[in-house]
């Protein structure tokens, strides 16, 4: 039989996440980033008021990297720039 979508490659999976909301889809999509490295998420509507289908492909084969330390920049933690809308 054949399959009407290509099959990912060994070790990875195609992930498809429906909600009703995008907030609700991006919260399983950042749970699933957590435990696995995964490709950015493509967003579609999903046909009902504000319903959100989103796709990534999860690599099972590794873990995610741990986060990274705040700040991430290597800044002083005391230092602070202003924003454009700062005064």
């Amino acid at each position: 039989m054949r399959h009407p979508h290509p099959l990912p490659p060994p070790g990875h999976a195609e992930v498809r996440i429906v909600a009703a909301t995008p907030e609700a889809a991006r919260l399983i999509a950042e749970a699933l980033r957590r435990r696995f490295a995964a490709t950015e998420q493509r967003s579609y509507p999903a046909g009902g008021e504000g319903a959100t289908r989103l796709h990534l492909t999860v690599d099972t084969t590794r873990t995610a990297a741990p986060p990274r330390p705040w700040p991430a920049t290597g800044e002083a933690s005391g230092a602070r720039r202003l924003q454009a809308d700062e005064i």
